[in-house]
């Protein structure tokens, strides 16, 4: 009797439960269906208010301040530019005014020494330079018909510095006060071995050109690292009482 009435009881406790889960089921589902429906609406219809108020206020003045950022920024190039094409122009222009009152001495011995015609301003010493150039080298000489190295150096010392040094290059050697060859100035004594000795001595002018009497080619102008030269270099010298001398003419 148990057994047949068991089967009866779980077909109607069954149907009792699907009875009581569809509504369940259909108010959730209306929930659920509905509430996210009317949340999208709200979030795009809010959405696209925002984005329509920060493209009105933000495109605009980007534009403009990037604008007006660019144009300072090439107005400064401009006037640097000018700046920096002002003195360059200016050096131009006072180096042909030096070039335009130049002498005919300066112009000849810039070239000679590779050098500005306004690095020249010894023009006592250029005279006396230029007054013996070319003159044929002899040994033992002391005149414009032939002249050897140190009766060269004992006369332009004399007219350009009016001080008086010894005769022989040996002597003006001993005379002259010992001096690093970087350290050269316009005036100082270089002295060489080309026969044996301190044999040969010549004037330090600019940018290592000195003059001399030399045997091959009279009084000229050579370059103190001409290899020959250069080989034969023993010191240099320099005679303070030039400076003296320079100052009072």
């Amino acid at each position: 009797m148990v057994k047949n009435t068991l089967p009866l009881v779980a077909i109607l406790f069954f149907l009792a439960s699907c009875s009581s889960l569809k509504p369940l089921g259909f108010t959730a589902n209306k929930q659920v269906i509905t509430a996210p429906e009317n949340d999208q609406a709200q979030t795009n219809k809010s959405g696209k208010k925002q984005v329509q108020f920060l493209d009105d206020i933000s495109v605009t003045p980007s534009s403009t301040v990037a604008t007006q950022h660019q144009t300072t920024e090439e107005s400064k190039t401009r006037k640097n530019t000018r700046q920096e094409t002002a003195p360059a122009a200016g050096l131009f222009g006072d180096r042909s005014a030096a070039v335009e009152k130049a002498s005919s001495l300066q112009l000849k011995y810039s070239i000679l020494l590779n050098t500005e015609v306004e690095q020249l301003n010894n023009h006592l010493l250029l005279e006396n330079i230029d007054a013996w150039y070319g003159t044929r080298y002899r040994l033992g000489g002391t005149t414009k018909k032939g002249v050897d190295c140190s009766a060269l150096v004992q006369s332009i010392f004399l007219g350009a510095y009016a001080v008086s040094l010894p005769r022989t290059a040996r002597e003006q050697y001993r005379f002259s006060r010992r001096i690093s060859r970087t350290d050269l100035k316009e005036g100082d004594l270089l002295f060489f071995n080309t026969t044996g000795g301190i044999s040969h001595v010549g004037i330090y002018l600019q940018n290592n050109k000195f003059v001399h009497a030399s045997a091959s080619q009279g009084v000229t102008v050579s370059d103190m690292f001409d290899p020959y030269y250069l080989r034969r270099f023993i010191g240099a010298g320099r005679v303070d009482e030039k400076q003296q001398g320079f100052s009072s003419n």
